[in-house]
């Protein structure tokens, strides 16, 4: 089972640490994957949940691939990153119950049932705990207190 940071949280929530590619690269190099928030501003990439916090470049993105998981905050970024020629792991969604990233993953809504093959999303924020996750019944799960599930 993947087991996916929250924008580099690993023991809960951190607004200082959220989406700081500082983080995010320690959140990869203790060999988790990261769900990261990426928007786009002014034709520039930015890290960042609320607002364009942290610049990168789409060059910091390709080099961590394999492990990032890329919220696109706005059409622009989906668009952008949907014309690249790329191997980046990217999905929009608000509200929606379920998302397929470009990938071919399920990207769960917290809260909603998981098909075998999706990722579980906060499950932390519908009171399951790590010791209470089947880790054969899904694809990955991401969570703000992911060191739980070592």
């Amino acid at each position: 089972m993947k087991l996916i940071s929250h924008r580099g949280n690993l023991s809960g929530p951190n607004k200082n640490l959220e989406n700081n590619p500082n983080q995010v690269e320690k959140i990869v190099s203790l060999g988790f994957d990261c769900e990261i928030d990426v928007r786009t501003k002014d034709e520039e990439l930015f890290l960042g949940h609320d607002s364009p916090d942290f610049q990168i470049s789409f060059d910091w993105l390709t080099s961590f691939s394999d492990n990032l998981w890329i919220h696109c905050k706005d059409s622009i970024t989906l668009s952008f990153l949907s014309n690249a020629n790329s191997n980046l792991n990217y999905f929009w969604h608000d509200t929606d119950s379920y998302t397929i990233t470009s990938k071919g993953n399920i990207w769960v809504f917290p809260g909603k049932p998981v098909p075998v093959n999706g990722v579980l999303v906060l499950p932390e924020n519908i009171g399951l705990l790590a010791k209470d996750i089947d880790s054969s019944l899904h694809f990955g799960v991401c969570s703000d207190y992911i060191r739980d599930y070592l």
